[in-house]
C-alpha cells in the first residue's frame, strides 16, 4: 500500500478535533495545532502529534513542517480574521491541499478567493463526514446511524465500473450491505445481483464502522 496521507489540523475546537480524531481512528498521521494549551492537551492522546502554536505567525508553521502535510484543515472557530491568514500562509508555503471551514458565506467566497481548495461549513458539514472524504474523494457522504453502524454513499470509479454487485463481492470481502444504487437523481433501491455499475453510479452502503473503515480505504484510490 502506498503511504498514506498525513494530515495537520489547525483549530481545536469542536469540529476540528472530530475530524482529528476522525482521521486518526482510520490510522491516519495527524499533527493537532491550537493556539490554546488546554485544548492540545485534551487531544494530545488521540492523535500522532499534537503542538500548542499561533497559526497567524508564518515561522511557527514553518518549524513544524506543515508544507510537508498533504493536508492542512483550517478549523479555526470564531476568529475570523486568524483563519483569513492562516489560510494566506499556508497558500504562500505551497501546502498542496488547504481545506478551510467559513462561519458564513462570505467568509467561504474569500477563503475561495485566497486559495483554499475547498470551503466547508460546519453547519451543514459535521467533522467526521468531512473526514472520511478527506481520506476518499469517492466517499460523498457518511452518516452514522449509531455507535457501531453507518452509511456510506460511494462514487463508482475506477475498478468499479463495470463489475456487477456479485463480482464486486462488497458482502463477503467487507461484510457490508448495498442498500441502493443513486444515478443522476434515480434511486435503485435493493438492485439485482446482476447489475453492472455504471459512470455517475453511486453505491448506498450500510455497514458496521470497522467494516466500513475497511471498504473506505480500499477504494480511496479505486
Amino acid at each position: 500500500m502506498a503511504n498514506k496521507k498525513q494530515y495537520a489540523i489547525i483549530g481545536m475546537g469542536r469540529f476540528g478535533s472530530s475530524i482529528a480524531r476522525s482521521l486518526s481512528n482510520l490510522g491516519f498521521e495527524v499533527l493537532a495545532i491550537d493556539s490554546s494549551e488546554q485544548r492540545i492537551q485534551e487531544i494530545v492522546n488521540m492523535v500522532t502529534h499534537a503542538v500548542s502554536a499561533d497559526s497567524t505567525e508564518e515561522e511557527a508553521l514553518k518549524a513544524l513542517g506543515v508544507r510537508n502535510f498533504d493536508v492542512v484543515v483550517v478549523a479555526i472557530g470564531q476568529d475570523i480574521q486568524a483563519s483569513i491568514l492562516t489560510t494566506l500562509i499556508l497558500k504562500d508555503l505551497g501546502v498542496p491541499m488547504i481545506v478551510a471551514k467559513a462561519q458564513n458565506e462570505l467568509h467561504g467566497k474569500v477563503l475561495s478567493k485566497i486559495g483554499a481548495d475547498k470551503v466547508v461549513f460546519p453547519e451543514r458539514d459535521m467533522g467526521t463526514r468531512v473526514a472520511h472524504n478527506l481520506i476518499s474523494p469517492n466517499i460523498l457522504d457518511y452518516i452514522e446511524l449509531s455507535d457501531d453502524h453507518s452509511i456510506v454513499e460511494v462514487r463508482a470509479t475506477g475498478s468499479m465500473l463495470g463489475q456487477n454487485l456479485i463480482e464486486l463481492d462488497i458482502r463477503a470481502r467487507f461484510g457490508c450491505n448495498v442498500m441502493a444504487i443513486k444515478n443522476n437523481g434515480h434511486i435503485n433501491i435493493s438492485p439485482l445481483a446482476d447489475y453492472r455499475l455504471r459512470e455517475e453510479d453511486i453505491l448506498v452502503i450500510v455497514g458496521q464502522n470497522d467494516n466500513l473503515k475497511k471498504l473506505e480505504l480500499a477504494y480511496s484510490g479505486a
